[in-house]
């Protein structure tokens, strides 16, 4: 059997290893691995690449002959960024997957995956399915840039699977945790950020806001086969998916069972005085559940387990930086 040609950007990224370490593991792939700055880490079966996505002749070297785009290069941070440095999430992003997108079509690329985010969705108490999604309501100003950014690439999709043979799935997940995450203070999201914080602390953790904001949380590893069934079962010529866990927990009840997961006994404080975007948000998979046969596998509680053994076995805890 010929084995499919995967391309996967952003590759020294958390989700980007993800999805290497699950797809050169599977002998179907042949996989080949693109990073910018950062250097390639040694692993079987994968074959780097270094490329700029902004440069229209490095995506050009990069694609030829590939039958499947992962997208996962991004200019990624935390909240802290959202809130000081918006513009970060927007122009690099559109310009990468504009050109990626277009390099896609003119070489006939089989299926592109694209990670969008549910930055615009609004705050609810019931679980969202993609059609809740309502384009008159203005998304929150902190989310502003990052989420019509990923509307607008998300139609992208949808415009070159009109025109072209390339099959396009976006994927609206929730926020992703586990192994490779972002664990420095400065670029975490709030799951990396809490685990530095309860694992390196003696005696206690301050917590960013009040802490009411409630979060759906997805292990990597539910991510990486969300991806490879939309490889093998979907139909459509685009699809946009929810993925998510399907269920809320709050940025307290998380800190709390991150520290008893820990073994740590340690006092909670709240720092009020950094920025707090109060929203309730998970997800209905319902369409992903039914075309794709994709369910979350790993509980929150088993997730947050290990992770924190990952952390142990493979983060400095003076750099926060992985362990040579």
């Amino acid at each position: 059997m010929t084995k499919k040609k995967v391309l996967i950007c952003g590759a020294t990224g958390f989700v980007g290893r993800n999805m290497v370490e699950h797809f050169a593991g599977n002998s179907e792939y042949e996989v080949h691995a693109v990073r910018f700055k950062r250097p390639e880490y040694a692993h079987k079966n994968v074959t780097w690449h270094q490329a700029d996505l902004r440069n229209p002749e490095d995506i050009e070297r990069v694609i030829k002959g590939v039958d499947i785009i992962i997208q996962a290069a991004a200019t990624t941070s935390g909240a802290k960024d959202i809130v000081a440095r918006p513009y970060i999430h927007v122009t690099d992003n559109a310009v990468m997957n504009s050109l990626l997108f277009r390099a896609a079509f003119e070489q006939k690329v089989k299926h592109v995956i694209f990670f969008s985010c549910t930055v615009m969705y609004q705050s609810s108490d019931k679980a969202l399915k993609e059609s809740d999604f309502n384009e008159n309501i203005p998304l929150h100003p902190r989310y502003f840039g990052v989420g019509n950014t990923k509307i607008y690439v998300e139609k992208m999709c949808d415009f070159y699977s009109r025109i072209g043979e390339t099959k396009y799935t976006a994927i609206r997940h929730s926020n992703i945790y586990g192994a490779h995450d972002k664990f420095d203070l400065e670029r975490s999201h709030v799951f990396g950020a809490t685990i530095t914080k309860v694992m390196t602390a003696t005696d206690k953790i301050s917590v960013w806001g009040t802490g009411e904001e409630e979060r759906d949380l997805l292990h990597a590893t539910d991510l990486n086969k969300f991806v490879e069934l939309a490889l093998k079962n979907q139909k459509e010529k685009y699809r946009l998916y929810n993925c998510g866990l399907g269920k809320a927990v709050s940025i307290k009840d998380l800190v709390n069972k991150i520290v008893k997961a820990s073994g740590k006994q340690l006092k909670i404080e709240h720092d009020l005085t950094q920025p707090t975007i109060k929203t309730s948000l998970f997800l209905d998979n319902t369409l992903a559940t039914t075309e794709l046969g994709w369910k979350p596998e790993v509980a929150l509680d088993d997730g947050i387990s290990s992770t924190i053994k990952w952390w142990r076995e493979n983060i400095d805890p003076v750099t926060l930086k992985p362990k040579s």
